[in-house]
């Protein structure tokens, strides 16, 4: 059956649905419990890291709380932006910015996520939407959305085809995650905790600075229980020195310039000098280490701003705005950026995870928004990157941390390629299953041949 052949319904008639509890802190009464709001609901997943709370009575369980499988649609903010909700945390509520639709058992909930995804890109929403500066789906609008209903094989078909793809995108998302914070929690083990130092003093009988007395606690726990490293502690010295700019740090270490070790910025594309086709990123592509699209120009139409050159192991930082996070390893082997970012270029090939993992400390973003000024747009300036100060130990043990930590980059890297062109097929493929001018066999093969 193609699409032509589908009939039209009303959403209302196919669901149930209730808008979430009002936030009024004078009136609601009950235990505190979790909710989601219109900030925690991001296309296709929760982010469920700093949910806030209410107060919910028992018997309202029943009317705002969650079921697995339930659609979760915000009313403002992005009207239409959804997940489906999968139990990740139990006896979750919304709040009223959320709409909980339960789909009847004809009409497939992750076929009406998808067509969600669809309706909102072609904006088949918007007509329906209320409120000129803050646009709202009203529960009212919602129940009246005319939607494609193919038989259910066929929802079941394209949801199984979708879902997939978004599973496997999914996957990448979270094992990037974890391999980011492996890597991460490593370089913090060594260079910021000096956790082998202190090991190696503690094994020796040293002295340990009174700063670093709780993280030899910590330590010496870790040695009696077995699970510090003592073969990976062997290159590191067994005691500190003190220093003017940053206190305590191992001994025989000096304190560098981040410019020590890598080039700031070290080339860009001038009027006179570029290519005639550039593979731009800006600074709203690139969040958390990802790098989201790439969009391909002419040079000469590209934005003004596309000037910065980025190769192969360069790490990027965005000096607009450091707070949101834009910074990324570069896995390309050519790709032109804003000039909102600034570009480290390893002076040695084996420094480029360290580049990487010292600028995007979680503690250094933070001190770079810090010291970010200027109203509405706040900034540094690149050498405020290029100037960071870490302790700097030979070259032999960076090599060495190279060798733990790059495997894990590179597998991120080959993660975020695949996830981007899995993004890419879902997105051509969505239009063309909810519409019907796809057959599904045939997307069936194409999502197949991806994921193999």
């Amino acid at each position: 059956v193609m699409g032509s052949e589908w009939k039209e319904v009303r959403l209302g008639d196919y669901i149930d649905t209730c808008l979430g509890k009002m936030l009024d802190k004078e009136k609601n009464q009950g235990s505190l419990q979790p909710y989601l709001g219109n900030k925690d609901v991001r296309w296709g997943r929760f982010d469920l890291g700093e949910l806030s709370q209410m107060k919910f009575l028992d018997h309202e369980h029943e009317k705002y709380g969650l079921r697995r499988g339930d659609l979760v649609v915000c009313e403002g903010g992005e009207p239409g932006r959804c997940a489906i909700w999968n139990d990740e945390v139990p006896n979750m509520k919304i709040q009223k910015a959320l709409h909980r639709i339960r789909p009847h058992a004809g009409l497939n909930n992750v076929f009406l996520y998808h067509w969600f995804c669809f309706a909102a890109k072609q904006g088949l929403l918007d007509p329906y939407f209320t409120g000129t500066t803050i646009q709202h789906l009203t529960g009212k609008a919602l129940v009246e959305l005319p939607i494609p209903l193919p038989p259910a094989t066929d929802q079941h078909a394209i949801a199984h085809i979708l879902g997939s793809l978004d599973d496997k995108i999914e996957l990448n998302r979270r094992m990037n995650e974890t391999l980011e914070g492996m890597a991460q929690a490593l370089f913090k083990s060594w260079f910021v905790d000096f956790d082998p130092v202190i090991d190696n003093a503690i094994a020796a009988g040293n002295a340990i600075p009174e700063e670093l007395a709780d993280r030899a606690e910590i330590r010496r726990a870790a040695l009696a229980n077995g699970t510090a490293n003592r073969e990976a502690a062997k290159p590191f010295p067994a005691g500190f020195q003190q220093t003017e700019e940053m206190g305590w740090i191992p001994r025989g270490w000096k304190i560098a310039k981040m410019t020590e070790v890598a080039d700031l910025n070290p080339e860009a594309w001038s009027s006179t000098n570029h290519p005639d086709r550039v593979s731009y990123i800006d600074l709203g592509n690139v969040k958390d280490g990802r790098i989201g699209e790439i969009i391909e120009y002419d040079f000469e139409a590209a934005p003004s701003r596309a000037r910065r050159v980025m190769r192969e192991d360069d790490t990027v930082i965005g000096t607009v705005r450091p707070g949101n996070r834009s910074f990324a390893y570069i896995h390309e082997s050519n790709l032109t950026g804003s000039t909102g970012f600034a570009v480290l270029r390893p002076k040695h090939p084996k420094s480029r995870a360290f580049v990487y993992l010292c600028l995007t400390q979680d503690e250094v973003i933070g001190y770079f928004a810090h010291l970010a000024d200027g109203g509405a747009y706040p900034a540094i300036r690149p050498d405020v990157v290029g100037n960071y100060l870490t302790p700097l130990c030979d070259s032999e043990l960076i090599e060495t941390f190279d060798q733990q930590c790059y495997p894990m980059i590179q597998k991120t890297g080959r993660n975020q390629r695949q996830a981007l062109s899995l993004t890419k097929l879902r997105d051509t493929l969505l239009p063309k299953l909810i519409s019907g001018e796809l057959r599904i066999p045939d997307a069936a093969k194409l999502a197949e041949a991806a994921l193999a």
